[in-house]
């Protein structure tokens, strides 16, 4: 059977995140997943988007040195409250204190995508900033949800893919799957300037 799409350059995810292969799955496109060697401590005075941008190209750059010939797509989400950013939490604990420093505020959670082609000299990131507000939370609330849903490998210690919309009084975004943490949007249009033809 003929395939409708000419050979393409090969696709790799420069990723350990789950959440962003299953994304980057719904476009269909074979792709390979790599993990980047990557240091993502924040520079002193390193405002949120900029660490997030920062950290996507370095991400995409660090798997494209070793798979020169392919497009490799990096993308990074900061947690961005009033200025400060805040991670991953990694454990209940730290997930606790999160949630409870968000609660009743609006926080930007601060998505970037880069796409990198080391061979063709390709290399352009953009930005996608969703605005997530809290409902102000009990502490009873917070340790019920964590206990059920144990997101500690997601920026701000919520899933607003699963129960943690239940936290949440409202999202604003202009690209749906930022929050999850791969803006497809802004992705599809990196991927398509890069050569990538999409279905």
């Amino acid at each position: 059977m003929q395939s409708f799409f000419p050979p393409q350059r090969p696709l790799v995810l420069g990723s350990t995140s789950r959440y962003r292969r299953e994304l980057l799955q719904r476009l269909r496109l074979p792709f390979e997943v790599t993990a980047p060697d990557v240091d993502e401590t924040p520079q002193p005075g390193e405002a949120p988007p900029a660490l997030a941008l920062r950290l996507a190209l370095a991400k995409a750059h660090a798997v494209a040195s070793q798979y020169p010939e392919a497009v490799v797509i990096g993308s990074d989400q900061v947690a961005d409250l009033a200025g400060h950013p805040l991670g991953k939490p990694g454990n209940h604990e730290r997930a606790v204190a999160q949630l409870g420093m968000m609660s009743g505020h609006t926080v930007i959670f601060q998505t970037a995508v880069a796409v990198v082609c080391h061979a063709t000299g390709f290399e352009q990131a953009e930005l996608a900033a969703v605005e997530v507000r809290f409902r102000a939370l009990a502490e009873d609330e917070i340790e019920r949800y964590l206990r059920a849903e144990q997101p500690y490998d997601c920026a701000g210690s919520a899933k607003s893919e699963g129960l943690g919309i239940s936290l949440l009084d409202a999202i604003v975004s202009d690209d749906p799957t930022a929050l999850i943490g791969l803006p497809l949007i802004r992705t599809c249009r990196l991927l398509r300037a890069a050569g990538i033809i999409l279905p």
